[in-house]
């Protein structure tokens, strides 16, 4: 574990961006940290925010790297950070993975103190990463990260585990490698395999953080 702790300008609301591999427990992480908080947090995630593909085909769709980060609509997440920032309700998009699509219709969250933020590239880019008041990098081996993954994709998203393994030793692997791995370098806090320990330090941590709000 690493750790680099920056403060929080008084009046803003606090922003904590968790990133790394997928499988790497991103979700388990904020989900633990929405439990701490609870009431007081927004729990976002980088997947809400991937662009709506509903004018190609779907064999189009299907042949479409989605483990670029250029398959996210970056500007609508700098949007919605910004709003969060400001304390403001947030409409959050929701997306299909089954039809790589946009639902009509958003998620809307009221303001909260703290808002809680995962996804693949999340500190890659500057004017997004400068947004975070606290980013957290989780590091987990890759045979684990497919295994997560395959149960993941198998049981949530209709996938086979087939077509779950050829994605990840095509594109997931290489994307991992030019655009997720070198956000460690960035983060706050590295973690190689968060538990408890981990949970209540960054709980910690971000209690400090908002008790100077």
């Amino acid at each position: 574990m690493e750790e680099v702790c920056r403060g929080i300008p008084a009046g803003q609301v606090c922003l904590v961006g968790i990133t790394g591999g997928s499988g790497s427990g991103k979700s388990w992480l904020a989900a633990e940290l929405e439990k701490h908080f609870k009431e007081r947090a927004n729990r976002l995630s980088l997947d809400d925010f991937y662009r709506d593909q509903s004018h190609l085909s779907m064999p189009q769709r299907a042949r479409i790297n989605f483990d670029h980060p250029r398959s996210i609509d970056w500007e609508h997440v700098e949007g919605v950070l910004r709003e969060g920032k400001a304390g403001r309700d947030l409409n959050v998009p929701c997306y299909c993975f089954e039809t790589h699509s946009r639902l009509t219709k958003a998620r809307k969250l009221p303001g909260k103190p703290l808002v809680i933020m995962d996804g693949l590239w999340l500190i890659r880019k500057r004017s997004v990463r400068s947004m975070f008041d606290c980013t957290v990098f989780l590091d987990c081996p890759a045979p684990l990260r497919l295994s997560r993954r395959l149960k993941r994709d198998t049981e949530e998203r209709g996938r086979s585990a087939e077509s779950v393994k050829a994605q990840f030793k095509e594109t997931v692997a290489p994307m991992h490698r030019l655009y997720v791995e070198g956000q460690r370098y960035s983060a706050d806090f590295v973690f190689t395999s968060p538990g408890r320990v981990e949970v209540g330090l960054l709980a910690g941590h971000l209690e400090t953080l908002m008790s100077r709000l």
